[in-house]
This record gives structure tokens, sequence and C-alpha cells, in this order.
């Protein structure tokens, strides 16, 4: 039902010192039935030579072999509570790392039945891990969930989840079209889809204070999670994607 970014499990220069890597299609359970969403990790290489990994994705072997000759993975992401349930299996795989958890995932993992751990959990700040080499802030206004956004200095890179899709209509069967044209996350103009939207009703001033924020970064690129990812005219795309948030 969805055509995937393949080559899958394979690490995906952006820029220098940070990659993506595609991964195989997730089921979510939305609307009454399962919506099919493909999957996507970040990593980023900070300058003390260790791993950042942005909602990893399934581990499987030929992946692992690839992050290894990179680098040693060191903090492991969940940016926000529906992005976390490889985490626990990462963390198995690479006990040395530390495992930042985002707002509301504990409950949401525990409500879900997944087994995961955190070691630390993410705010506005970017700990002193990697501090020099991202920014971060939590974008709220949300009823449903807060999600922790980053900005990678060196590639001038917004790294998002959930908060912009981009989903290619040739890449998805004729029968998900009207779903995604209804949520209006289609490409070229992706943005938030409709039902999350929808969760900022009567609180758009604050996410529109996180919004002028993140405009402060200059944003050359954006990753996407879900769906194509936006390699140039960042800054304007980002203007774009949220003009729903209106005037607040």
């Amino acid at each position: 039902m969805i055509e995937l970014y393949e080559p899958l499990n394979v690490l995906k220069p952006i820029d220098e010192n940070i990659w993506i890597v595609d991964g195989p299609i997730v089921r979510m359970a939305m609307y009454g039935t399962f919506i099919p969403f493909p999957t996507r990790m970040t990593i980023v290489r900070l300058k003390n030579n260790k791993l950042w990994c942005h909602s990893p994705i399934e581990l499987v072997p030929e992946l692992k072999a690839k992050i290894d000759a990179l680098g040693s993975v060191r903090h492991l992401i969940s940016p926000n509570k529906i992005h976390y349930a490889h985490i626990n299996s990462w963390a198995k795989a690479y006990p040395e790392a530390i495992a930042w958890g985002s707002p509301g995932v504990v409950e949401r993992a525990a409500k879900q039945k997944i087994e995961v751990n955190f070691d630390a959990f993410l705010d506005d700040e970017a700990p002193i891990d990697w501090s020099e080499d991202i920014e971060q802030l939590v974008f709220r206004g949300s009823r449903f969930m807060d999600e922790v956004v980053f900005f990678h200095r060196q590639s001038s890179t917004v790294i998002l989840a959930d908060l912009i899709e981009n989903f290619e209509l040739n890449k998805i069967s004729k029968k998900l079209h009207l779903l995604i044209k209804l949520a209006g996350c289609n490409a070229p103009n992706g943005k938030a889809p409709l039902d999350l939207q929808m969760t900022f009703w009567g609180r758009k001033d604050t996410a529109s204070s996180c919004l002028q924020k993140m405009l402060k970064w200059e944003t050359e690129k954006i990753i996407l999670s879900h769906g194509k990812c936006y390699k140039e005219n960042g800054k304007a795309e980002l203007i774009r994607a949220f003009t729903w948030l209106g005037k607040g």
C-alpha cells in the first residue's frame, strides 16, 4: 500500500556528519483501522565522535554492522510519545547508550504494554552531551502530544517526527490517496495531518511561539520521519507548513 524509500537499512548522507536510514512499514491504529507508515531514523555524529540516533528504527544485523563502522552509539532519542518502540532493543544492543524520553512517552508505553526504560528526559534545553552540535525545543500546544524538535547546526538541518508529514502520492496506493489528501499532508505541500492540527485548537498561540523560535535557526534542510524530506529552502518550507497556525 506504500512504496518504501529503498534501499532500506542503509546510511544515506544528508550532509557532513548527518545521515538518514529508511526502515520498514509500521502500522498505526487510526480511524478505526491500521494505517501504514514508512519509518526513518536520523543519525548525527557529534564532535566527540559519538552517535546520536533520532527515532531508531528496527535494528537488524546489516544495519547494526553499518552503524558500528560509523562510530559508537551514545544517545537514543524518542522525539515524541509515539516514536519509541525500538529504543529498548537498541538499548540492549548498546548498553552504554543513554535512552532519552520525550513528554508523555512513559505513560504511552505503559498503556501500549511495550517494554522500554529511559535514562533521562528531554526538555527545551539541549543537554551538554550535544549542545555544541544540536539545538532543541519542545513544540507545545497540542492536547495530544508535545514533540521535541532539533536543529543540527553544522548542516543547518531541522529534524522532525510528526509535525510535518509529506507523503508522495505516487508511492501510495490509490486507496489511501483520499485519506492523505483530506489530512492535508501530501507532497510537495506537507504539513501536520489535520487530526493533529485539531489538537492545537485554542492553544495555537503557544505553538506559534515555538515556531518563531524554530525560525531563528535559519534552516536549510528538513528531515522528516514520514514522507519526502526537504533538501532546500527549509525556512520557507517551515513557514508554509505551519500556516495553519494562523494568528493563534
